[in-house]
């Protein structure tokens, strides 16, 4: 009896290799090669010619850029406005959306709520595979969902998904989730890179060639395993990434990849016992419960896509006891920070070198831009110094080598935006430009961060 044939591939991006090694060669991950089985060649008929007969099925043919026509893309709104944002002004017809996310973290649950708006103008298929249609139903009821225009499929077998789209010809189909659909040609297991994958090509191909609009949900893990989205972002037209911490009842959902929108939208959501609930003003949620008076804390302005939100950067510097001091951030960029306090050091005059650091930033935002250099050098100085940042004040801005401050962009947004949660003060680079400050708002120029230091501790 003839030894079956195996390959090895890695769970994290789905690169194959003829023999296993310790490090994927495409990703870089390490001890992510598995072995599965090989999956065995189709014997396709060839022609008198020596080509593929089924190669020439569905054959187009190449057209010239001149004759291709174009057609603005057809939108709808999902009945969530933050999930609108994040899609680029509402989901496109015959697009397929992956909407990742860790498991618990409230996907099936925001794919189960716009149901309720979606089935007001479509018929929606919600095909299940970790559910039975009873407590679907039951779910539903919960979040008050309406079941008009709603059909319910619990099935795990591809080609019979397939075979209810085609009977029914819905407007719109929800997988949940494509780790538990499996296509029976196939040996491997459900959830696997190669199952995975070719079953959200066939829907891929039932999005484009029915103009279904496709909503899938996958999880992914802290490793980022084959269970996650991650081999499937090349596929899909859109990436969604469900963020927070399950200990919390805030949520985000950021776009990953849009093919027809922007990638740095956000939409911010509060997980209550009736469901998701919208987040339109995520700076106030951001701000709740911010101490007053006391040091090692300071409020910034940063931009998620067109929306500017306020955030709170905290401190905390002690003496160390160790040779090399401890640094921990959450929330910013490692390095950047680590780049801060060597600034602050040789430009602010203040010897935290000889101090462990911890930087966070509150709500669990992620913040990624030059704009927070500012408030997160304030925020630690005030921690060296045990003086407090006053309460009504903000502070935008990035900070380079020299301890120099640079001005950032849409400045007079971010200047709107703390204006209008109540801030009074505002400490701005004075290379700020064409900065306007609102009404009530006072704007304190600084040149280097020696200055700024200087005018609030």
């Amino acid at each position: 009896m003839a030894k079956e044939k195996t390959v090895f591939f890695c769970t994290d991006c789905g690169n194959e290799l003829l023999r296993w090694q310790g490090q994927c060669p495409a990703c870089g991950a390490w001890n992510t090669i598995v072995e599965k089985p090989a999956a065995p060649k189709s014997k396709t008929p060839r022609s008198s010619s020596g080509r593929r007969e089924s190669a020439r099925v569905g054959f187009n043919g190449p057209k010239a850029l001149r004759d291709v026509e174009t057609t603005n893309e057809l939108r709808f709104e999902t009945g969530m406005n933050e999930l609108d944002r994040v899609l680029g002004g509402g989901a496109v017809e015959g697009s397929l959306v992956l909407v990742g996310g860790a498991p618990g973290i409230g996907k099936s649950t925001l794919m189960l709520q716009i149901c309720d708006s979606l089935c007001r103008f479509a018929d929606v298929l919600y095909v299940s595979g970790e559910e039975s249609e009873r407590q679907i139903k039951l779910r539903a009821e919960r979040l008050k969902v309406r079941g008009e225009g709603l059909y319910l499929l619990a099935e795990t077998n591809l080609e019979n998904v397939i075979e209810a789209v085609e009977e029914l010809k819905p407007n719109i189909l929800i997988v949940d989730s494509i780790q538990t659909l499996y296509n029976g040609d196939l040996t491997t297991s459900p959830g696997s890179v190669g199952q995975v994958k070719d079953c959200t090509l066939a829907l891929m191909n039932i999005a484009k060639g029915l103009g279904i609009t496709v909503f899938v949900i996958g999880h992914v893990n802290k490793e980022g395993s084959i269970a996650g989205p991650k081999v499937l972002e090349h596929m899909v037209d859109c990436v969604l990434y469900f963020e927070g911490e399950q200990q919390t009842t805030y949520r985000i959902l950021r776009a990953a990849k849009n093919r027809f929108g922007a990638t740095n939208e956000i939409g911010v959501f509060e997980m209550a016992d009736t469901g998701l609930t919208e987040v339109p003003n995520p700076s106030e949620m951001l701000l709740a419960g911010r101490p007053t008076d006391t040091p090692g804390t300071c409020v910034t302005c940063a931009m998620e896509g067109i929306r500017p939100v306020l955030a709170e950067v905290q401190a905390l510097l002690t003496p160390t006891s160790f040779n090399v001091p401890r640094r921990m951030v959450s929330g910013v960029d490692y390095n950047r920070m680590m780049l801060l306090l060597a600034v602050l050091e040789k430009r602010g005059g203040l010897l935290v070198n000889s101090c462990d650091a911890y930087i966070n930033v509150v709500g669990g935002l992620e913040l990624d831009e030059p704009a927070v250099d500012l408030a997160a050098v304030i925020a630690l100085a005030s921690s060296f110094r045990d003086k407090p940042v006053p309460g009504d004040l903000a502070a935008v801005g990035e900070v380079g080598l020299t301890g120099e401050l640079r001005t950032v962009n849409a400045l007079n947004q971010r200047l709107s935006e703390v204006h209008r949660l109540g801030f009074t003060k505002c400490l701005i680079p004075d290379r700020g430009g064409k900065a306007v400050a609102p009404e009530g708002l006072q704007l304190i120029r600084v040149k280097n961060i020696r200055e700024a230091l200087a005018a609030i501790l």
